[in-house]
């Protein structure tokens, strides 16, 4: 499970996250690639657009579930909040 004290800076403020546990594989970014993407120079991935839609919403679901090493989490505040 995601830990919200272990957030990335990178990700922007709203419900999903991911934590410094992420291992860089890829997964979410192919799931859900409108709302996560990768820190190059680190070798991480984070949140940088929170879903707008019921597409998106589901697709970063999808990815915090499928997640490997459950980096990605839900914090539980409303879209955009």
């Amino acid at each position: 499970m995601a830990d919200l004290t272990q957030r990335v800076p990178e990700n922007v403020r709203g419900r999903y996250y991911v934590d410094a546990t992420c291992i860089d594989c890829d997964l979410c970014r192919e799931t859900a690639p409108l709302n996560f993407t990768r820190k190059e120079a680190d070798g991480y991935s984070y949140v940088f657009h929170q879903p707008e839609d019921a597409a998106q919403e589901a697709a970063c679901l999808a990815a915090l579930e499928e997640c490997p090493v459950e980096a990605i989490g839900d914090d539980g505040t409303a879209i955009g909040g």
